[in-house]
């Protein structure tokens, strides 16, 4: 069994509203539990919020709406405590965390990567992740990190590559969640996804650069 939990909450700091954004039509929340539903990957989906407005959007589309504690919902717990709590709604199977800030992950791009995670954890990997390749110029306080001064310098596309994780879907067995207190484990298959699928929503940038990739298909 797939459960699918949306998490959202009412307040959002760094873009305050984000998860009712409006998104052509629809808001981001209602445009996620349709991406879902259309997509079939989850024998059951679940609004988990602290929002009664976001709570009542579930049982209008007709899916779970479970009440989210405050404590989990202000950022006063870790992660090591959420992921636990999240996990408590599922009694098994299977562990989907989709999140509405990523509203260019649509059902097609659902279906492939649940096709790849039940390929994948037969094959040595413990959950799967999203993930866009990374190719800019990093420096700490020290200097460079990937890339050198003067003649060792390279061109953006000569950096080694890496993954830059993104909040289009995270699978794993609900066992695992329980066991790591987290979305995913260290073994995890990274589903590589072009650049219009890694946008997460959690600045005004991001969410009108989302706008704009939708405003010109």
């Amino acid at each position: 069994m797939f459960t699918a939990i949306i998490p959202v909450k009412k307040n959002s700091s760094r873009l305050p509203g984000k998860n009712l954004k409006l998104f052509g039509k629809e808001n981001l929340l209602t445009r996620k539990i349709r991406q879902l539903k259309e997509s079939k990957i989850a024998d059951r989906i679940i609004v988990s919020s602290d929002c009664t407005k976001m709570l009542q959007i579930a049982k209008d589309a007709n899916v779970d709406a479970i009440i989210r504690p405050t404590c989990y919902a202000d950022e006063s717990k870790p992660a090591t405590e959420f992921f636990p709590y999240l996990a408590s709604l599922i009694p098994e199977g299977h562990f989907i965390y989709s999140c509405v800030t990523s509203p260019h992950f649509d059902a097609k791009l659902m279906v492939e990567a649940k096709d790849k995670y039940l390929e994948a954890i037969n094959n040595g990997y413990d959950s799967l992740i999203t993930v866009y390749k990374f190719q800019h110029f990093l420096m700490d306080k020290k200097g460079p990190l990937n890339f050198g001064f003067g003649a060792e310098h390279k061109n953006s596309e000569d950096l080694p590559e890496l993954d830059l994780f993104t909040n289009g879907i995270v699978i794993s067995p609900i066992s695992s969640v329980k066991k790591w207190k987290y979305h995913f484990g260290p073994k995890a298959y990274r589903f590589k996804v072009d650049q219009k699928a890694s946008n997460d929503i959690d600045t005004k940038l991001d969410y009108l650069t989302a706008l704009a990739w939708e405003q010109n298909e």
